[in-house]
């Protein structure tokens, strides 16, 4: 039996495109190249028996200025905090809040009714909703026992 032998695979496993690594590289690269650091907001998942919910904190952006959209079965939030500077705020101590691009993606399952998602962004959470098809729902069925 033969085996190909690909000595670039573990590469390329590490950069497909739902890899941290890539996109953590990608975004570095791109942030380097125009004003602002890289960041990425950190999110939670939960799922509940209607539905799957993305929570991901961006504070101090407008809903204006964040992209939410589902293809293909991938989730993807992208947007830009821009660092405003006023003239009459000089001589910065620190600056540790990152500023720029990001792009979060996740891959959603079948079991997700795309003509149903929904966001809403309130207090700096940025919350995505996707309801579950009404197959993918659990539910209970009675089973009659006979003698």
């Amino acid at each position: 039996m033969l085996t190909r032998y690909n000595p670039f695979a573990a590469l390329e496993a590490a950069f497909t495109p739902e890899s941290r690594l890539f996109q953590d590289s990608v975004s570095k690269w791109l942030d380097s190249t125009t004003s602002g650091r890289p960041w990425t907001p950190p999110v939670d998942i939960l799922e509940t028996e209607n539905e799957l919910i993305v929570k991901a904190d961006v504070p101090d952006m407008e809903m204006k200025d964040i992209q939410v959209e589902l293809e293909n079965g991938t989730l993807s939030l992208k947007g830009q905090r821009k660092f405003e500077s006023e003239t009459k705020e000089k001589g910065y101590h620190r600056i540790e809040r990152n500023y720029g691009s990001f792009a979060r993606y996740f891959t959603v399952p079948d079991t997700v009714d795309p003509e149903k998602v929904h966001a809403d962004y309130k207090n700096g959470v940025l919350t995505v909703s996707l309801p579950k098809k009404e197959i993918a729902k659990p539910r209970t069925v009675k089973v009659d026992v006979r003698n």
